[in-house]
């Protein structure tokens, strides 16, 4: 199946490793052109040149007012052109009510929350008929995930912001689209998995309530973003995918 996607220009936000860069790796293979950001320079760097020519890179911290007109305007310079975004950050600091402090709330707006929303609003400004933008979300915008109180308070509230930019936006043409991953195996969920006494007991009893009875890989999840973000998926607007095996039981 041809997505359509070759020569269209995507950013790629948190794109140095885990979710942001699995679908970085996905649309280049389809034949699309990425700028991928992070924070660290050299990483970023590191990262672009795996990818091959098909990538750029650009260190930007999401929390930077400045960064979106940055993003945009340095993947028209390097490629010609703008089709859309996946917005992707790290997970915020993980804990329960009673952990997490002021500042570590702060900090997670600026960068998970009011980050993503200004480069919403830079990328609808910038796009035309057959745009898209999408977050990478969580598992948590349906159920509260314990032990990620931060997540759980921020991530819903993007949801609801995208569903409301998705009926602004549709008679544009322009789509908004969501994925909500759940237990793909990378750094950050072996990290979090970490944090309990017995980590492969962990692993295993989260396993056993996966009705595919394993953790997806990144390269399932970039696959399924690859998709949404290519015209194949041009009728689909203001949805929220889940990409997790089967582990939210609702429909």
């Amino acid at each position: 199946m041809d997505l359509g996607l070759k020569d269209r220009v995507y950013v790629i936000t948190g794109a140095t490793r885990g979710l942001g860069n699995a679908a970085a790796r996905a649309l280049v293979a389809d034949g699309a052109k990425v700028l991928i950001t992070g924070r660290d320079e050299k990483t970023v760097a590191e990262a672009a040149a795996e990818l091959g020519e098909g990538a750029r890179g650009l260190a930007a911290d999401n929390a930077d007012p400045a960064v979106a007109g940055r993003l945009i305007a340095a993947a028209r310079k390097h490629f010609g052109r703008f089709d859309g975004v996946l917005i992707s950050v790290g997970g915020p600091a993980p804990g329960f009510v009673a952990d997490n402090t002021d500042e570590q709330w702060e900090s997670a707006f600026e960068s998970v929350f009011l980050g993503a929303v200004r480069l919403a609003r830079s990328a609808a400004a910038e796009l035309g008929e057959g745009g898209v933008i999408g977050f990478v979300l969580s598992a948590s915008v349906h159920e509260p995930i314990p032990g990620l109180t931060i997540s759980n308070g921020l991530r819903p509230g993007l949801a609801g912001f995208a569903k409301s930019l998705s009926d602004e936006l549709g008679p544009r043409g322009i789509r908004v689209v969501g994925l909500l991953p759940s237990r793909i195996d990378t750094d950050r969920v072996r990290q979090l998995d970490g944090l309990s006494v017995d980590p492969e007991a962990t692993r295993a009893d989260n396993e056993s309530r996966i009705p595919l009875r394993r953790y997806g890989t990144p390269e399932e999840f970039g696959r399924t973003a690859a998709f949404l973000l290519s015209p194949a998926a041009s009728y689909l607007t203001g949805i929220m995918l889940p990409v997790d095996g089967g582990a939210r039981h609702g429909f």
